[in-house]
């Protein structure tokens, strides 16, 4: 068994090393994909492989001692035995029980009539120790010991709606703001005839804009708990509670800030962006692709300190596995500790896990100044705790008002997949 899966391994490496071999420079996505996974379940399938190994081994070196020991013990001929061997007569229970102790306790030596005497000797087994597993023989002087923390689990929802990364504008109201937006940029100037009077149609006018700005309420419902259980909880439930809480209204502005299509509630800014590139696939992209929609945007955006990438881990994961023509990694350098590159094409980069993955039609990544995004919030997060209605229970429940905009649709361009 041990030489087969030996074998085995050398092929699962043969096959692996050719598998990453076929891969080309020229070699198309759909090609290297295939491979890719061959290349995957095949050092999953010697991972196995190599795990057998190490237990047949194991399992070796232990029977390999086990041996040993026997060989090193001396049987001591017993009553029994002597008259099975001169006599004929069936083995008694007492010398199948010393030939058991002579062999370490090893039942394996012995016959198949010989267990069966062995067995037929103990008719009825008897446990008489006290136990914490049964209540009645000690288990209710057992206590029961609650772990000093909870175990919370963990989703990435950011970054919309941190201050750094759009330019937020905080009010005490929820009146609407209107923000003037004017786009001169196309605007040609003329050259000037002499003695010829100016032009003076209308057509070189500055055009205005406008944009808004409100202060759209979303709400968590209330989470009704007892008394008792405040009360009796080795946690403080009502401040958990509000943690919670707290992290669902961060989560659905963030979404809000990144998807929502502008009607009746924020105008994300994937929503509000304009098309940089469409790519050539509906499940991935080419580095080249990721260039080309860094280069949609004017350099005027790009020089802005708010200037990033942003798009889904999923996403980002495809870009990390980017190959050049040599096979080689594209994306190396940054962050030895985290293994992931600080910037992207030499900008900042923002994990969001609202952002649409890398499917076909959808916009899976966005790049831009985005200050020019503006985030209005109407003061903070609130999280309140009603007594009086529930009493003598308690309910608690979170609101949120805030609303966001691209100013210029300019400033910020997608990739969308074919």
């Amino acid at each position: 068994m041990s030489t087969e899966l030996h074998e085995k391994r050398g092929r699962l490496v043969t096959q692996a090393r050719e598998a990453l071999d076929e891969i080309k420079s020229n070699t198309d996505e759909s090609r290297a994909a295939e491979l890719e996974s061959r290349h995957d379940a095949i050092m999953a399938d010697f991972d196995k492989v190599e795990k057998n190994i190490e237990r047949e081994e194991r399992q070796a070196a232990i029977e390999a001692r086990a041996e040993e020991l026997r060989a090193k013990k001396r049987p001591i001929p017993q009553d029994g035995e002597e008259r099975a061997a001169t006599q004929g007569d069936a083995p008694e229970y007492r010398g199948v029980f010393y030939k058991m102790l002579a062999n370490g306790g090893d039942i394996g030596e012995l016959s198949g009539e010989e267990r069966q005497i062995l067995r037929a000797g103990v008719q009825r087994p008897e446990f008489r120790a006290q136990t914490a597993g049964t209540t009645t023989a000690g288990g209710y002087t057992v206590p029961t010991t609650l772990a000093n923390f909870i175990v919370k689990s963990m989703a990435a929802w950011g970054p919309m709606y941190d201050d750094a990364i759009c330019t937020t504008i905080t009010t005490s109201g929820g009146e609407q703001i209107n923000i003037p937006t004017v786009d001169d940029t196309t605007v040609a100037v003329v050259k000037h005839t002499e003695a010829t009077a100016l032009t003076d149609d209308g057509g070189s006018d500055v055009t205005f804009g406008t944009k808004a700005l409100n202060a759209y309420v979303f709400d968590t419902e209330f989470i009704r708990f007892s008394m008792e259980l405040a009360a009796d909880s080795s946690f403080s439930i009502e401040p958990l509670l509000g943690e919670l809480l707290g992290e669902r209204l961060g989560r659905r502005a963030n979404t809000e800030l990144t998807t929502g299509d502008g009607t009746g509630d924020p105008n994300g800014i994937v929503t509000a962006s304009t098309l940089g590139v469409t790519a050539a696939s509906a499940t991935t992209f080419t580095f080249d692709e990721l260039m080309d929609l860094q280069h949609s945007v004017d350099p005027a955006y790009r020089g802005s300190p708010k200037a990033r990438f942003m798009l889904n881990d999923t996403t980002l994961k495809i870009v990390r596995k980017l190959k050049g023509g040599d096979g080689q990694y594209i994306w190396q350098m940054g962050n030895v500790q985290t293994g992931a590159p600080g910037s992207l094409l030499g900008y900042g980069y923002s994990v969001n896990q609202a952002m649409p993955a890398a499917t076909a039609g959808l916009k899976s990544i966005v790049f831009g100044d985005f200050g020019k995004y503006y985030v209005r919030k109407v003061g903070s997060p609130m999280i309140g705790v009603m007594r009086e209605r529930f009493w003598p229970d308690l309910g608690i429940a979170g609101l949120i008002r805030f609303d966001g905009e691209l100013g210029d649709t300019a400033a910020v361009k997608h990739l969308i997949q074919a």
